[in-house]
């Protein structure tokens, strides 16, 4: 096995064969000589929207990026096609896993049906999947998280920030998945404040539709909710979250960011005065954990799921003016501390 020997062949040769092979990810699928097959690593596929969303998919890249520095293999990141089908995401989940990348992982819950077909194809092979916890198989590892309890304490924040007693959440598509972000933020604002209203929309139905890819739709839907008098506005959506921070900052609103802490997003630099927070989950932790794992030879299967007790979900404090107001910061750790004792239980639906 791979990780076996690589263990056993730690030390001097390990500093040059990580030289040898830092230049070989990138998006490449491309087969290589039977020699070199035992030296691949960790490969993603990308769910919609794709490398460059400042969310979502930015974060398994950045567990990716950590997995190769610190294995020094080779690694493989696939975008996703326009209207593709679970049989074209189960191809390239089985091409990576034919070249002889381990593991492989679908980034999103798109990527159930194809994760369980492949797996089911090359038994030998580690596969995980983000957000889906359905999949049960010796060689499949469900990376899940708590969303709804970083959204509580987004609710928190939004509730606490709010001057006009309206706040709005913005959700890419109406699926299970975003009604836990809206749930868990929705009783957050609650909670603190009974008489600030949410102003709740889902951007369409499906995915295929735009609902994570269409910075356009986030902005219109963000302007709608501001004209509404919403001066916090939550979007859980993706790429589309772009439009939505777009039209806070035009509009001198509040911004609370998701996924990755996008107030640190390179692409949104010029609007991160307006990101008041990111209710964070740790895609990238997981990723490179799962990674970690096969590499140790002792590969994470089944449900692994990350919440606030564990770290891997979280409320950014980037923002200097989120960091050093003492007043919303003891609110939002109160908040936490009773999540995590369980004496508040955040719905998810």
């Amino acid at each position: 096995m791979r990780r076996i020997s690589r263990i056993t062949v730690a030390g001097a040769a390990t500093a040059s064969l990580a030289l040898a092979l830092s230049a070989c990810g990138g998006t490449s699928t491309s087969s290589s000589s039977s020699d070199s097959k035992g030296d691949k690593g960790l490969a993603i596929a990308y769910d919609v929207g794709g490398k460059g969303d400042q969310s979502f998919n930015d974060a398994a890249y950045a567990g990716l990026e950590q997995a190769k520095k610190e294995f020094g293999y080779e690694t493989a990141d696939v975008e996703p096609t326009d209207g593709e089908t679970d049989a074209d995401k189960e191809q390239r989940l089985v091409s990576l896993a034919k070249q002889g990348y381990n593991p492989v992982v679908g980034v999103g819950y798109a990527y159930a049906a194809a994760v369980k077909g492949a797996a089911e194809k090359y038994p030998d092979t580690t596969f995980g999947i983000v957000d889906d916890a359905t999949i049960e198989a010796d060689n499949v590892a469900d990376l899940v998280f708590s969303e709804e309890q970083a959204s509580y304490l987004a609710g928190v924040a939004a509730a606490e920030s709010t001057k006009t007693n309206v706040v709005g959440f913005v959700g890419g598509v109406d699926i299970p998945l975003i009604h836990k972000f809206r749930a868990g933020f929705e009783q957050g604002v609650k909670d603190t404040d009974p008489k600030v209203k949410v102003i709740p929309q889902f951007l369409t139905q499906t995915a295929e539709e735009g609902g994570f890819s269409s910075p356009d739709k986030g902005k219109s839907a963000a302007e709608g909710q501001i004209e509404k008098k919403a001066d916090v506005i939550y979007a859980a959506a993706g790429l589309s979250g772009q439009g939505v921070i777009e039209a806070a900052a035009a509009n001198k609103v509040w911004a609370i960011g998701v996924d990755s802490d996008q107030y640190k997003q390179e692409a949104l630099a010029k609007y991160k005065d307006s990101i008041l927070t990111s209710a964070m989950k740790d895609v990238a932790k997981a990723v490179y954990n799962l990674a970690k794992s096969v590499e140790e030879g002792k590969p994470a299967t089944g449900i692994v799921k990350g919440d606030l007790k564990t770290g891997e979900v979280s409320l950014s404090n980037s923002n200097p003016k989120f960091a050093d107001d003492a007043e919303l910061q003891e609110a939002i750790e109160t908040a936490k501390e009773k999540i995590v004792s369980g004496e508040i239980k955040v719905k998810s639906s």
